[in-house]
């Protein structure tokens, strides 16, 4: 990855149902402004063709209605199904089947702990944290996702020994004001807004005056836009809450009732048809409107590994660890690859690109600890 432009497509997608209703209202318009310029003349007896038309245009506008509302109840079902509290427990897996193969398939990572590094023999571990719900808890209110101490040692520990960069969807400053270390390489907005240390990084290429890379700094002043129209369109839905994540805008709905979950769904979907440019993503019961660019934390990822100076070497082992849905784009890059690992960070059972899992973030600490002892070790002897 040399080149770093991003090719934006702001072709506007239009159903093939709308542009046929477009093109038979405007007939219709015709129509009638024709028949009422001859006033002389008497009025045009009603056809079977105007009839039929009449007919076309209600089950056209009938049929835009029913695809509307198909694509309301779909969101929802999303939203349920990406949200913890909808998530099957273990207990709800049959324990001697299906949540045993899903541990097999994806086993701890702890572990696995010598096979993973086995696998770095001659190659540079390079370490990707994602940060709600894999370095910190995942709470009710996002602004106080506090990391503990212990788990900042960790990562100051981890960062030591080994290229280090956390990969969020939240605001890279709001990150690293979490966060609150130097020396590590921080990705926000999904890795849209990428910043490297200017001083005290150990890794740095010689030639490196600090990574600074926003592929999407076009768009910021329609994401502050969408963004004010966000808050003041669901400021009466009750526990809704937007978050400026500046080249994102997430609407949480963790503290909404499920019951008007529909209506926050309507509400940012309806918004985001006159934004054509921009998308709806999901994650842990939050939406997430992005730019429609080819970015996201895989291609953050990749871009890392070039700065660090492995893009096209095999002496490197990647790992990412992340819990949420985003964090598929670096599990699927790692596989495509084949270089690396994937770790969720999941208690329950799911589709996952990931290779290891971990349950929670104190099993992400211990799994921290354990590099920087094995590199401990290994540098002694």
């Amino acid at each position: 990855m040399t080149k770093q432009n991003v090719l934006i497509s702001a072709e506007k997608n239009v159903s093939s149902s709308t542009l046929a209703l477009t093109t038979i209202m405007s007939k219709s318009s015709s129509m009638f402004s024709s028949s009422s310029t001859s006033s002389s003349k008497p009025p045009v007896p009603q056809t079977n063709n105007s009839i039929n038309l009449a007919i076309t245009r209600k089950s056209l506008l009938k049929q835009l209605e029913i695809e509307s509302g198909s694509r309301i109840n779909a969101w929802v079902e999303t939203m349920k199904a990406s949200s913890p509290t909808h998530i099957k427990s273990p207990d709800a897996f049959s324990p001697t089947e299906e949540h045993r193969s899903w541990m097999v398939q994806h086993p701890s990572a702890l572990n696995m702990f010598e096979q993973i590094i086995k696998a770095s023999q001659g190659k540079k571990i390079v370490v990707f944290l994602d940060y709600d719900g894999t370095l910190s808890p995942i709470v009710a209110d996002p602004d106080r996702a506090y990391m503990s101490k212990q788990m900042r040692a960790a990562v100051r520990d981890v960062a030591k020994f080994f290229p280090t960069a956390i990969v969020s969807g939240r605001c890279r400053d709001q990150v690293y004001s979490f966060v609150k270390l130097a020396g590590l390489y921080y990705a926000g907005s999904h890795g849209m807004d990428i910043r490297g240390p200017t001083k005290g990084a150990k890794y740095k290429k010689s030639n490196d005056q600090g990574v600074l890379f926003q592929p999407a700094s076009e768009f910021l002043p329609m994401i502050d836009e969408v963004n004010k129209v966000l808050i003041e369109k669901t400021k009466s839905i009750d526990g809704a809450k937007v978050e400026n994540n500046k080249f994102c805008v997430s609407v949480h709905y963790r503290n909404v009732d499920e019951k008007q979950w529909s209506l926050i769904a309507e509400t940012v979907t309806s918004i985001l048809k006159e934004y054509p440019e921009l998308k709806l993503t999901h994650g842990r019961k939050v939406l997430e409107i992005r730019p429609t660019i080819k970015w996201d934390k895989g291609k953050a990822l990749e871009f890392l590994l070039e700065s660090l100076g492995f893009g096209n070497t095999n002496d490197v082992l990647p790992l990412y660890i992340g819990d949420d849905r985003t964090d598929e784009d670096a599990f699927k890059v790692l596989r495509e690859r084949g270089q690396g690992f994937g770790i969720l960070v999941s208690k329950s059972p799911k589709e996952t690109n990931a290779s290891y899992s971990l349950q929670e973030p104190a099993e992400v600490m211990d799994f921290l600890h354990r590099l920087v002892d094995w590199k401990k070790l290994s540098n002694s002897t």
